[in-house]
């Protein structure tokens, strides 16, 4: 195998964190179904048993590269009138600072065709997004307010990334954040109401 480092070989870790890596490649550009553990040891440059001894089966090292923080920052202190923007912004950042960071791409590309995909989506939504604006709206209104803006989120990644809609994937950051904020300021007011 291409193991490198001291003695020839490389750390557990930075075997693990490879095969983790190249994982997510492989979910991102195929998903769940067509990803297989052998393009995977591919992509890593060592022999298929080696996935299998560090993450047991596909479908454990699935649930490893899913363990995704969308890194939000408090939204206690933001101004309502600000709160859209700030949102937009942070998925933005998430989405497209990081090119080497696949991850939500992978679980969005997963989700459509994976219930153990679309479940995890359903609980990073609710475990980080809830709680996030929870603090920023309250948390009568924040389960129906997260679900409003995760849709609205999603459908712009999905349509920005995944389907490559010309007229979106055109648009600077700026652009989008402009065009959305209000319909995202509409849906936030709409979720305070009773």
């Amino acid at each position: 195998m291409m193991d490198s480092g001291q003695n020839g070989r490389r750390s557990a870790a930075v075997t693990r964190a490879s095969i983790l890596s190249c994982a997510r490649n492989r979910f991102a550009a195929q998903g769940y179904e067509r990803t297989t553990i052998r393009a995977i040891a591919q992509d890593a440059a060592i022999d298929p048993s080696m996935v299998m001894r560090y993450f047991g089966s596909k479908e454990q090292l699935f649930d490893a590269a899913l363990a995704i923080d969308l890194r939000l920052p408090n939204l206690a202190a933001v101004p309502s009138a600000d709160l859209p923007n700030v949102l937009i912004r942070v998925f933005l950042e998430r989405w497209e600072g990081d090119p080497s960071d696949d991850a939500l791409l992978m679980l969005l590309r997963s989700a459509v065709t994976n219930e153990r995909a679309a479940q995890r989506m359903r609980e990073i939504f609710a475990g980080q997004v809830g709680p996030a604006l929870a603090a920023a709206v309250g948390p009568e209104t924040a389960a129906r307010a997260a679900g409003m803006v995760a849709a609205q989120l999603l459908g712009l990644a999905l349509t920005r990334h995944l389907i490559r809609l010309p007229a979106v994937v055109a648009l600077t950051e700026d652009q989008v954040e402009a065009t959305l904020a209000p319909a995202l300021r509409a849906t936030l007011e709409q979720a305070a109401r009773p």
